[in-house]
């Protein structure tokens, strides 16, 4: 399966495991200048803003680890855009979520709650 096909199998499989926990989501895909964020969603406390990692067999590293300091400043300066143009009163909240497929199927998510903070450590 290829990278792209993979991502998107990914997305869709972390969206219906928000809305199974309770989630709405509010958006995907959601780009701006400063990047892109694969989910929106909330529940009752919260707006959390999903990085959807995606990995098949024989990954060498946590899907997580692919969020590095550079990309987490991105998702944070597009989160920030989001919510001038969508307040909300909801604390925000910054996951990732990794999905692990096989043979073209999700297997397991790993959903990570505040992956990391809004200095993006």
């Amino acid at each position: 399966m290829n990278k792209a096909k993979n991502g998107k199998l990914g997305e869709l499989a972390v969206a219906r495991y928000l809305r199974e926990h309770g989630y709405t989501v509010l958006t995907a895909n959601y780009r701006c200048r400063f990047g892109e964020i694969d989910i929106i969603a909330e529940d009752t406390a919260y707006i959390c803003f999903v990085e959807v990692k995606t990995r098949g067999e024989g990954m060498r590293y946590a899907p997580a680890d692919a969020v590095d300091a550079r990309k987490r400043q991105r998702i944070l300066a597009t989160a920030e855009l989001y919510l001038a143009q969508n307040p909300s009163p909801k604390q925000p909240r910054l996951d990732v979520a990794e999905v692990f497929t096989k043979n073209e199927e999700v297997v397991k998510i790993h959903y990570i709650r505040n992956a990391y903070d809004g200095e993006g450590k």
